[in-house]
């Protein structure tokens, strides 16, 4: 009579180290190797092992130790993971169409346009005040007398207030540039969110 070939899994079982009443591991050794002992080596412990019972079951699976820098890596990932679905959460409860958000956008970038204009009003206004300023300054100097201390220094003050004026109008403009895209992230996520709310719908139909 022909004698079978022993399949792995009962080889393996038959060369499991005999135990009393204690417990397997199973591992990978520095060879590649998959070795099934009553203990494990120190070295070995941190890449992960599986735990068998006496009859070769596998009874708990213990994954492999990250590392000061693995452990980083995944909890930032988890804390994008929820602050994503918090923004997901926030949109959905603040907006029920895409229309809503375009609404609000034009609301926020109106806002922020009539700000920059009273900006640039202030700013011709300064500048006039400045000139006529200067021109007496200028007048001062070509009678040959001083400008005065007092003219000097509203010179400068208006000069710093004017300066200013001017950075706070390129603040205001980066600022409506950024609600705009802002706006537009939020607006592609909230159709990206529709289109997944209507494919689970269609599944659920058996539509797909």
């Amino acid at each position: 009579m022909k004698m079978r070939t022993p399949s792995l899994l009962l080889t393996a079982l038959l060369t499991l180290p005999v135990v009393a009443g204690g417990q397997l591991y199973r591992y990978t050794n520095a060879e590649g190797n998959v070795v099934i002992d009553d203990r494990i080596p120190s070295e070995f412990v941190n890449q992960g092992y599986e735990i068998l019972n006496q009859r070769g079951k596998v009874v708990e699976v213990v994954p492999p130790r990250r590392t000061a820098e693995e452990a980083l890596e995944v909890a930032r990932a988890q804390e994008a993971e929820r602050e994503a679905r918090e923004r997901d959460r926030n949109l959905l409860l603040r907006y029920s169409t895409v229309e809503d958000i375009e609404a609000a956008r034009d609301r926020a970038l109106q806002e922020l346009e009539i700000r920059i204009r009273i900006l640039e009003s202030n700013r011709n206004t300064l500048s006039q005040s400045l000139a006529s300023y200067q021109s007496e300054a200028a007048d001062a100097e070509r009678r040959g007398e001083s400008a005065g201390d007092s003219l000097l220094e509203e010179i400068g003050n208006l000069q710093q207030e004017l300066a200013s004026n001017e950075q706070r109008i390129v603040s205001r403009r980066a600022e409506l540039d950024e609600v705009s895209a802002s706006y537009a992230r939020d607006i592609a996520r909230f159709e990206e969110i529709l289109d997944l709310v209507k494919l689970r719908q269609q599944k659920e139909r058996g539509e797909l």
